[in-house]
């Protein structure tokens, strides 16, 4: 198997992982924390918009580098 397929591939399960877990982190935060409806809507709205923000340079950086 070639090594940069490998390693885009562990770059998306890793990810993927990461992000699950994160979300498994904040549920546990605002379920701790009594944060009630808002509170937990508004903590997973910031961690959707980082991953958000990920994607995004993830796309911006493919366009950059495609062949012209």
């Amino acid at each position: 198997m070639d090594p940069a397929l490998f390693e885009e591939w562990m770059m998306t399960l890793l990810i993927t992982a990461l992000v699950g877990f994160m979300g498994f982190i904040v549920w546990d935060l605002a379920k701790k924390s009594r944060a009630g409806r808002f509170g937990t809507i508004l903590l997973f709205s910031v961690l959707g918009l980082g991953i958000l923000a990920f994607m995004i340079k993830s796309v911006v950086i493919a366009y950059l580098e495609r062949p012209r």
